[in-house]
Parts: C-alpha cells; structure tokens; sequence
C-alpha cells in the first residue's frame, strides 16, 4: 500500500465514510428495496485448471440498488461477477458449479442461449473498449445489429442511451466521429450507452473507473446513481470511497491464502461504520489490503 494511502485511511475516513453511505441511502426514501430480486448467486464455486479460486459465494441483488464488491486484490471479485453472465467459461481452463438465477431462471441451464443472456445482463470492463472503427453512433448501436434487434426510431434510441450514460451534452454535434477521437472517461460512458441499447436488466461493472482521472470517474459515478433507479447494478472497486458514494450494500470478499470467500454483506453504512467481522474493519480502516 503507498504512503499516499496509508495517510488517506484510517478509522475516522471510514467514520466518514459510513456516513456518506447512510446519507446515500436515506436520500433514496425507501429503508429496503422494494422491486424484487433481480438477480441471485447461489453456491458459486470458480476454478482455473484444479485451482479453485472461489468457493461458495451465495448473493441476492435487489433491482433498483447498487452493489460493491470489495476486497484485495485476487480475492475473486472479478472472477465472481463474469460467473454472473456467464463471461467466466471464455477462459481456457476456467469451471464453475452453483447458480446463477436471473428472474428465478437459472442462466446455466441446459439449453440456454447465452447471447440472449448477456443481452439482460451486461458489462463494462475496467479499461473502455470501444470499436475503434465505428463512428460514436454505431458504437451505441452496435448490440442492436451483433443481436438482430429491431427498433422503430434508432435515432431516438441513441440520444436515450447518449443522455442515460450522460454524454449526450458533450457528443450530440459529433456523432460521425469516431469512438476513439473521445477522451477515457468519455469512452466509458460511451461504453455504458452501448450497453444499455439492448434494455439489460443488471448492469456488471468490473472497476470502470480504475483508468481515469478524478472528474471522469464523477461523471461515471453520477451515471451510476441515475441508471441504478432503473436496473441492478453491480460494481467491482477498490476504491473504499467509491463504494460509500455510489453502493446501497457492499459485500467483502477475502482469500486468506486460498479460494475467495464472502466474509461479510450488508449495507454499505453498516460495512464501514459498523463491521461485523474484524477482517472486514481491518481492511476498511487500511490495515492491510
């Protein structure tokens, strides 16, 4: 851990902390959620070759919420959310057992169509990737033609995407550009619209912020809080601050030396402020990790 770190963590930043994370939740007037599961992890175990890397993750996500992962590096977040949309099973080598149920159907059903799943549930990676041949516009659009969806007014569907990912303002005189004319943080959100042309039901974002600079990672964390009133969103970090400004509940993964595990879930307040288990305190208040 830098000295920069060490200096910036420690018990009275996640004092602070919990409580950026309660003001958070209580400015959305609702103490539980009330639109249902939208996605559930049961009894996920992951390996790579005979290497087991996680071991017996079991979550519920509630639609209409945010959700961190937190936890050191090589613990299995990421590992965890590609099981979700079933991303894992790209990796030579890579298996997995348990559960993944989206709207109570389990994704790893026989017989499933998998693109159709990744189409409800999408992701955004930790570096933009946008086609570099594409124009901004074709980007956004590019779902609709890899899937052979259909829609009556693209032209509207792109300026909804554009505003829902907040770009719309910032591109709206440029969309014959190219997608790699933007800057980073523009590229992501650009990243984010074009996931959101195909109407996902969870939104996986595997640490879409780790590459950019402070006020691009706002804007991503104000598209965040406004697309989570809408959809399930699950987000990997390492940024404890991050976590407290953007997350209804956080779950602490932790490997000790072996396969990750879930050490402690609940909402994020709760999981800076008032920890259950000391592991979790200790890696909050930057002890270790």
């Amino acid at each position: 851990m830098s000295d920069e770190m060490t200096t910036e963590r420690g018990p009275g930043l996640v004092s602070s902390l919990g409580d950026v994370a309660r003001r958070r939740f209580e400015s959305k007037s609702v103490t539980t959620p009330v639109q249902g599961v939208g996605l559930e992890a049961r009894g996920i175990h992951a390996w790579f070759g005979d290497r087991m890397v996680l071991e017996d993750m079991s979550l519920d996500f509630w639609s209409g919420t945010v959700t961190a992962l937190i936890g050191p590096s090589g613990c299995g977040k990421s590992t965890f959310i590609r099981t979700l949309n079933r991303m894992h099973e790209f990796i030579p080598g890579a298996a997995m057992a348990g559960q993944v149920l989206l709207n109570g159907e389990d994704i790893y059903s026989s017989g499933t169509d998998v693109t159709k799943i990744r189409l409800k549930i999408g992701m955004v990676f930790q570096k933009p990737n946008p086609f570099p041949s594409m124009t901004i516009s074709e980007n956004v659009l590019a779902g609709l033609k890899l899937a052979q969806l259909k829609v009556d007014n693209k032209d509207d569907l792109l300026e909804e995407c554009l505003e829902r990912a907040g770009l719309w303002n910032e591109v709206k005189d440029r969309l014959s550009s190219y997608g790699g004319s933007l800057s980073g943080g523009q590229q992501q959100r650009l990243c984010i619209a074009r996931s959101l042309a195909v109407r996902p039901e969870v939104l996986l974002m595997d640490e879409p912020c780790s590459a950019l600079d402070p006020g691009s990672t706002l804007r991503i964390e104000e598209t965040i809080s406004h697309l989570a009133a809408s959809m399930t969103i699950i987000i990997v970090t390492h940024n404890m601050q991050q976590a407290a400004r953007v997350s209804d509940y956080t779950a602490f993964l932790l490997s000790d030396g072996g396969p990750g595990k879930m050490v402690e879930f609940g909402p994020t307040g709760e999981i800076f402020s008032r920890p259950k288990d000391i592991r979790t305190e200790n890696y909050v208040t930057g002890r270790f990790g």
